[in-house]
């Protein structure tokens, strides 16, 4: 199993760098795994972790590229709720990244 290392803790995380137990989520180490793929998270950044750990914790699964911005459509408009603005952000993919620095499993769907 690989790990991460943030201020001298080990937190387990799988072959492609999910966490292995979501309690070990925080947003340094969201911060920390973002700084890794050489990203500062922003106010925006941060607006697209919270609605997937909300809509994790609500539906107890990470959505699949297509429900994410259909759902960030309905709750924060057409503008952000498009795979053109979430793939800014997010370059390697707005779902899979996202969730793994939301702390969430990969998205089902996702390859």
């Amino acid at each position: 199993m690989a790990t991460l290392d943030l201020g001298g803790q080990s937190i387990e995380v799988d072959e492609e760098g999910y966490l292995t137990n979501l309690d070990d989520w925080s947003k340094e180490l969201a911060e920390h795994m973002a700084t890794e793929d050489g990203i500062t998270l922003t106010e925006a950044h941060w607006e697209v972790i919270n609605f997937l750990r909300d809509y994790f914790q609500k539906y107890q699964i990470a959505p699949m590229i297509k429900i994410l911005v259909k759902e960030i459509g309905k709750t924060m408009g057409p503008e952000k709720g498009n795979t053109k603005y979430l793939y800014e952000l997010y370059p390697a993919g707005p779902a899979k990244q996202a969730c793994r620095y939301a702390g969430l499993p990969k998205p089902t769907g996702c390859v």
